[in-house]
């Protein structure tokens, strides 16, 4: 899962939970919400921490350098 689907999960999961005002017979759309948020928020977590071993700072480049003979 990408940024941008973990925000669009976390994006329609406050959406379920706090905007809409809608009762169903057999789910709680509240509870659907809360369970999309924290789904997003731990794909956005994956993400960022798999992106950050990429990451250039990170690296360490070692610089090699040798003498040449002179003959």
């Amino acid at each position: 899962m990408g940024l941008g689907a973990s925000l669009f999960l976390i994006a329609v999961g406050a959406i379920l939970t706090w905007a809409i005002e809608f009762e169903t017979s057999g789910i709680d759309l509240n509870v659907v919400g809360v369970i999309l948020m924290i789904v997003g928020v731990i794909g956005l977590l994956m993400s960022v921490l798999f992106w950050s071993s990429f990451a250039p700072f990170r690296r360490e480049e070692r610089t090699v350098v040798r003498d040449r003979e002179i003959l």
